[in-house]
């Protein structure tokens, strides 16, 4: 295909960089293969830990020079890079899709997250504030400044290839690190393609080599990032238990993880209301890059007094989704994104019914012509009770679940008792429910929208959630605090030295 030359993506490619420089990886390879068609990419090279300690040196060095340039001037390489992936990002986005598996224009638009991140941390690198405070004692001044951390090593997942990778590294650049990225091993041609496209901005503006790498490899490669004493920070987006083996190996030499892991979303659909926006944002929600989202809405919670009628409308919408090759933009739902995806799904379908689920749009793979790489799947909706095991775990495939509810103090509760805490929405023009969903005693979420769906976010909010989600926060707000320390510092400009708390030493 046309954007795969365009991207520099050949039959075989190296595996790391250092962002200047180019190695195969001496673990053998890793071959991508294209959900929408069954066709074999491409084939990337893997890192061994040879390749592994290379990459960390180069990135160390690289360091002490990239933390004393001015932060604008760092901030200056970001908006090269964000023109640099807005030149490429027809070609960049149709990589992701084919990759992938997700629609055309949601591989687009999560090029364009990349290059908004961009225009984000350009600002950023102007406005990395301290605070000053007013010392107890006489003729001293006090305040606080960040200093950048060092190394920040960072592990993304397939289902967002590209974009998540961004909203760490162009922070963390005019933060003044270096990064070391672990790409899906699932999704690692889109990973290389975006070092073909820094590759040039990173030259041209002499930055030292090490600054943006690249390393791609298996879980083996993750751990070695997890345990290195000399990554005071890794940010790791995935599943739940992945991130708990995560948490627990950088804890254990005292490091900083920053997490961004399941979600178990839910749309509370009130009786006031709009209900054909609800439906909009529902039916995205749910089917959206075919379930594999963590913002997907897996959990439809509504009103008893509209469920009847709420019910026959989506019905209805998903007997209009049209499935197949993500590439097509007339296509509403592409691929899962390989057969160990597709069986979890059946598996949880399987499940759903033996807990007494009940399936008002039935699932299934699909088959024939256009369907060849077994990939398809069809989105389904079961009706079932919020605390069956099924309903209380994350599947990543289009998996929708109703239930009713009579109180929103009942819906919240419902919204609420699920291991996991990121994302979340209620559809009502009620003033009261919406404010009272937003409060302390509303939801527990580290999103929650009103009348708009728990799918998708914005770059200028903190994006992150909580309990089995996580707790960490990317992109937006202040989330550049992740990525750098904070120190305290105090400046005696008088001629005597008091002491704290009024202790003197008579010498």
């Amino acid at each position: 295909m046309k954007f795969l030359a365009e991207l520099g993506i050949k039959a075989e490619n190296p595996g790391v960089s250092t962002g200047r420089k180019w190695m195969q990886g001496s673990a053998g390879s890793i071959s991508s293969w294209s959900p929408v068609d069954g066709q074999l990419i491409g084939q990337v090279g893997m890192a061994g830990e040879e390749d592994y300690a290379q990459v960390i040196a180069t990135a160390a060095k690289a360091f002490e020079e990239w933390r004393t340039i001015p932060a604008p001037r760092r901030g200056e390489v970001v908006r090269q890079i964000g023109e640099a992936l807005r030149a490429q990002k027809q070609a960049l986005g149709s990589l992701v899709s084919y990759e992938m598996g997700k629609s055309l224009q949601e591989g687009l638009g999560e090029v364009q997250e990349m290059i908004d991140i961009c225009d984000f941390a350009v600002g950023l690198s102007r406005q990395l504030y301290g605070l000053s405070m007013h010392s107890e004692r006489p003729s001293h001044r006090m305040y606080e400044q960040w200093h950048p951390l060092g190394i920040v090593g960072i592990i993304s997942a397939f289902n967002f290839p590209v974009a998540v990778w961004s909203w760490n590294a162009m922070l963390a650049m005019v933060c003044g690190d270096v990064c070391i990225w672990k790409p899906s091993e699932k999704t690692p041609l889109s990973a290389i393609a975006c070092q073909h496209i820094i590759a040039e901005v990173l030259e041209r503006n002499n930055v030292p080599e090490g600054v943006l790498c690249v390393i791609n490899g298996g879980r083996e490669t993750g751990e070695l990032l997890a345990a290195d004493l000399r990554v005071p920070l890794l940010s790791a987006t995935g599943s739940t238990r992945m991130g708990k083996a995560v948490a627990a190996t950088v804890a254990a030499r005292l490091g900083r993880s920053l997490l961004e892991l399941g979600g178990n979303n839910a749309i509370i659909v009130s009786r006031d209301a709009d209900l054909d926006m609800a439906l909009i944002g529902s039916l995205f929600g749910a089917v959206g890059t075919a379930g594999q989202r963590c913002t997907t809405t897996r959990r439809l919670i509504i009103h008893e007094s509209v469920y009847d009628s709420f019910k026959e409308k989506l019905v209805k919408a998903y007997g209009q989704l049209r499935i197949g090759n993500p590439l097509d933009e007339t296509n509403h739902v592409g691929p899962l994104i390989d057969k160990d995806a597709v069986n979890a799904y059946l598996a949880a379908i399987a499940a759903c019914k033996e807990q007494g689920g009940h399936f008002v749009v039935e699932g299934g793979v699909l088959s024939g012509a256009g369907y060849e790489s077994g990939c398809y799947v069809k989105p389904c909706i079961a009706e079932a009770k919020p605390d069956d095991a099924i309903v209380q775990t994350e599947t990543f495939a289009p998996i929708l679940y109703l239930m009713k509810y009579s109180t929103l103090d009942e819906a919240i509760a419902i919204q609420n008792n699920v291991p996991q805490g990121l994302s979340s929405a209620i559809m009502t023009m009620n003033l009261r429910e919406a404010e009272l969903f937003l409060s302390a005693a509303g939801s527990d979420c580290g999103i929650a929208n009103v009348n708009i769906g728990t799918s998708g976010a914005e770059i200028g909010g903190a994006f992150g959630g909580e309990k089995e989600t996580g707790g960490g926060r990317e992109s937006g707000s202040d989330a550049w605090k992740n990525y750098m320390r904070r120190q305290t510092n105090t400046i005696n400009y008088g001629t005597q030295l008091p002491l704290a708390q009024g202790i003197k030493f008579d010498l």
